[in-house]
């Protein structure tokens, strides 16, 4: 048995310890450099997380919207194929493991055993180190790029990876993850440059065979015209204290916007509808942007419609609607 449960407050907790006797401005300073560079375009043969103290200062601020982020695209894939649980699972670029945190609590009580990949050392060290005694990983070393190599893996993530890879190295990446494994998660900043990547992706997987699990209700071609739209999804975030320090804010969490798509080569059950955008509640009523198979649509939830009516002022951006029930 764990010491310790995978969950966001395990993970916050670990991250909390990591800054104990790091001088507060210092942690606020490699921050403010990182997140300029670190998801940027630095090429994958150069990592930006020089020492200890980068990674620190950037786990600490990044780990817990990534966490949340794959969170919430596990979450969807549950629903789609609630029996399959993974027996194996490669977390390319996987840093400080922040998606193997997430995955090993999706599946707290059989865990898969978990491969995280990544150029940085420092980031592998220091994952392994926050992971010991919640779930077990084995921690290595790779270039992500073209010419990576996977085992066979039944879940492969690649969690805000692609952004730092140029064009041709990220279309490799998705047909070797397309390759080795029965279902991919890839998530991405919720920014139209982000949306843009999970469609080509998305396009690359349906075409290796895959179907679409999560978000869209279907695997055919996104209704959105580019350029005029762009499909994200909203994760509620706790701020610690050097998140406020950094941003000067002073609410006590952040929403981190992501997109994702997420894809199988076994039967799932898509969702009959999604809400692509925050519920607007007015007075008597709900109204919903949807995704459904037949496109996008609007729908408006009163009184009248009793039970699904306070249904749908519980609903949230990236809920199935109708509801299961």
């Amino acid at each position: 048995m764990n010491a310790s449960a995978p969950s966001a407050d395990s993970l916050r907790a670990a991250l909390a310890a990591l800054l104990d006797g790091l001088p507060p401005n210092r942690a606020a300073q490699a921050v403010e450099r990182l997140i300029a560079n670190y998801r940027g375009t630095t090429p994958t043969d150069a990592p930006v997380l020089r020492d200890r103290s980068d990674v620190a200062a950037y786990a600490a601020y990044r780990m817990p919207a990534t966490f949340e982020a794959v969170r919430g695209a596990l979450h969807a894939l549950r629903v789609a194929a609630p029996d399959w649980e993974p027996r194996s699972h490669t977390d390319v670029g996987g840093g400080t493991g922040a998606a193997s945190w997430a995955v090993a609590e999706a599946w707290e009580d059989a865990p898969p055993r978990t491969t995280v990949l990544d150029w940085a050392e420092p980031a592998l060290t220091l994952g392994h180190e926050l992971a010991a005694g919640v779930f077990d990983a084995e921690w290595r070393r790779e270039r992500i790029g073209g010419a990576l190599r996977l085992a066979d893996a039944d879940l492969v993530t690649v969690s805000y990876v692609l952004k730092e890879l140029t064009e041709a190295d990220r279309t490799a990446l998705v047909t070797e993850a397309a390759r080795a494994a029965q279902a991919v998660v890839i998530v991405e900043p919720g920014t139209p440059d982000g949306y843009e990547r999970i469609i080509a992706a998305r396009t690359q997987l349906i075409d290796a065979g895959f179907t679409v699990a999560a978000p869209c209700p279907h695997s055919g071609a996104c209704p959105i015209v580019p350029g005029t739209d762009w499909c994200h999804f909203s994760a509620r975030v706790s701020r610690s204290s050097l998140h406020r320090r950094v941003k000067g804010g002073s609410l006590p969490y952040e929403d981190e916007k992501y997109a994702y798509v997420v894809a199988v080569r076994f039967p799932v059950t898509p969702v009959p509808s999604r809400i692509t955008r925050r519920p607007q509640i007015r007075k008597g009523q709900v109204l919903l942007e949807l995704c459904g198979p037949e496109g996008l649509g609007r729908d408006t939830v009163t009184k009248r419609h009793g039970p699904l009516y306070k249904q749908a002022r519980d609903a949230e951006w990236g809920d199935a609607w109708p509801p299961a029930d």
